[in-house]
């Protein structure tokens, strides 16, 4: 199995190059040449069977020679032992034929743990296999940095270093990056949008040298293993809900793309799903680019939903060079026009190819309130507001008798004060996590600077 750039100027790599590495050297993100299909039966067989070993089915023919199955096996194993229900991924019923597949059960509460655990451990194999160490560097709206930090921290081989938008994120989301203790770990607080932090993380994969010398990795969705990680849990909640037999449908709250680009790659493997339904907070470029074929970046405003408060919504790319039929410079041109003009055109055949697989609608702020409240009085389900904008936009797509699934990718108490405010309830911590607010914070304040920050990294990390 080999990886190669949706740009189509970098080296093809393996499957743990492709991991280590992040983001591609051309600045695109790295996607198998091919993708493995499996058989209706195959699919079949996987009901009644384990969450791990519904993972290990559907991961193990993308790892090519880079694990062995003892090794993969071991890593899914460790990856989901904290999870906090015995399913990993509950599915529940909200109304006829619409289900939540709850996605919060992980160490961290979000979604972004079904894959950062996993790649804390495969992160471990490699890198001891090798006798290297990395230096991690992230982005964050709010929960891959949490997701990132609980999976790294501790670990021998890297260090870890989160960006994060000051003043943008829930006091939950904070705390869960600045209290850990590991000496590995650092938290940052950005002045700026997610955006900013996103394009900074950029720069500095694209700056080689800083690159190559600090041995840096990325665990941004734009990462591989992070996308192939969360289609694992399309393939437990459509079996559960009777395929191959029976299509199923999708509708996700996202922002920067890659937990819907899962769900694509569980269709390319065979998966039967119907649609893929794109929701978006108010900021709606995806549900914009849909509707228009227009991607223009229209500025970030502020929502009780912040881990979809952004423009720049990178996994689009993976997409895009699926519309363009695999062509990487088509695709780098586009990319070239979004940093240059702030925007670009979908050619209308590869728009009518996205619109054959995605649908897409808006909530308001007002209107992710409502849902929260009126999910609660209707079937006593508690959303986050992440989870309340996929529920309402999921709930305009139910179409019999084909199930609507809507990921559920935050437990609520991550938002405690959207969801006091629509509610009158102040959702609670778990009780693993119940002293959050009276651990101290480690946490460093850090401008919108790219030489500021790199020379930040190289004095933290360990050498």
């Amino acid at each position: 199995m080999r990886y190669i750039s949706t740009r189509g100027q970098a080296p093809e790599l393996t499957f743990g190059e492709a991991m280590l590495t992040g983001l591609a050297r051309d600045g695109g993100l790295y996607v198998p040449q091919t993708v493995p299909v499996m058989s209706a039966d195959d699919i079949a067989a996987l009901a009644g069977q384990s969450y791990e070993e519904v993972a290990f089915r559907v991961m193990f023919p993308f790892v090519g020679e880079t694990f062995s199955e003892t090794e993969l096996r071991g890593a899914i194993a460790r990856a989901y032992a904290g999870f906090g229900h015995v399913a990993r991924a509950p599915l529940v019923q909200l109304d006829q034929g619409h289900f939540l597949l709850e996605l919060f059960h992980g160490p961290t509460l979000a979604f972004k743990d079904f894959a950062m655990q996993i790649i804390g451990q495969l992160f471990q194999i490699e890198l001891a296999k090798q006798g290297k160490r990395v230096t991690i560097v992230g982005a964050t709206s709010g929960d891959t940095g949490s997701a990132a930090i609980e999976a790294f921290k501790g670990l021998e081989n890297v260090d870890v270093f989160i960006l994060f938008p000051h003043g943008r994120v829930s006091e939950v989301q904070r705390r869960q990056m600045t209290t850990p203790t590991e000496a590995n770990v650092h938290a940052l607080a950005m002045d700026g949008t997610f955006d900013d932090c996103q394009n900074r993380l950029k720069d500095m994969f694209n700056h080689f040298e800083f690159r190559d010398a600090v041995g840096l990795a990325g665990v941004n969705s734009i990462n591989w293993a992070r996308v192939l990680a969360q289609v694992v849990y399309y393939f437990t909640a459509a079996v559960s809900l009777g395929a191959p037999g029976r299509k199923i449908s999708f509708t996700v709250p996202t922002g920067n793309f890659g937990d819907i680009f899962a769900g694509f790659i569980a269709r390319e493997m065979g998966l039967p799903i119907e649609k893929l339904v794109i929701a978006t907070n108010q900021n709606d470029i995806l549900h914009r680019c849909l509707t228009t074929g227009e991607y223009r970046m229209d500025g970030v405003k502020p929502s009780i939903s912040p881990s979809m408060d952004i423009q720049i919504s990178s996994n689009f790319e993976r997409a895009l060079f699926w519309a363009y039929g695999r062509d990487g410079a088509a695709v780098a041109q586009l990319m070239d026009e979004l940093k240059t003009q702030g925007g670009f055109s979908v050619s209308q055949g590869a728009l009518q190819g996205l619109r054959e697989i995605y649908v897409s609608g808006r909530v308001s702020e007002d209107e992710t309130s409502e849902t929260i409240a009126q999910e609660l009085a209707r079937s006593g389900e508690l959303l986050c507001p992440h989870s309340a904008v996929g529920v309402r936009v999921g709930a305009a797509h139910v179409a019999a008798p084909v199930p609507m699934v809507t990921l559920a990718t935050a437990h609520p108490a991550k938002f405690p004060d959207a969801v006091e405010a629509a509610t009158g309830i102040r959702p609670g911590l778990p009780p693993r996590m119940a002293d959050l607010f009276d651990r101290p914070e480690r946490v460093t304040r850090v401008p919108n600077d790219l030489a500021a920050l790199e020379a930040l990294i190289e004095a933290g990390r360990r050498k």
